[in-house]
């Protein structure tokens, strides 16, 4: 019976700890930085580990009358390549806390991860 209380303990003491390290990578990831870029650099966008868009740069020579629409889809695949490198990286962080396990079906909640500060 008290082995079977120390099992609980010992399980209760492992998810705090990993709860902890959840944390800190959060706390982690809000301070990292990644860019993503498109037409050769014309548009480049600053995201932080949060998913959050920090910066959006846009050449001037993009600003000319008649160059909205392609300014608009440079825009967009430079967010997304910013938001594979946070996807990533996200990665990277939690698999140094699982020992590099392959983290599976768990990189569809690493998508999700934006948002809380």
């Amino acid at each position: 019976m008290f082995k079977g209380l120390s099992n609980i303990a010992q399980m209760m003491k492992q998810a705090q700890e990993a709860q902890s390290r959840m944390g800190e990578i959060k706390e982690r990831l809000g301070r990292m930085k990644v860019q993503g870029t498109s037409g050769g650099g014309l548009v480049t966008i600053e995201m932080n580990g949060h998913q959050e868009v920090l910066e959006c740069r846009i050449d001037e020579s993009l600003l000319r009358p008649g160059d909205r629409e392609m300014t608009e889809d440079l825009v967009v695949s430079a967010v997304n390549e910013a938001l594979r490198k946070v996807r990533d990286l996200a990665a990277d962080e939690f698999s140094k806390i699982t020992g590099g396990l392959d983290l599976g079906p768990m990189k569809e909640m690493l998508n999700g991860l934006g948002g809380g500060k």
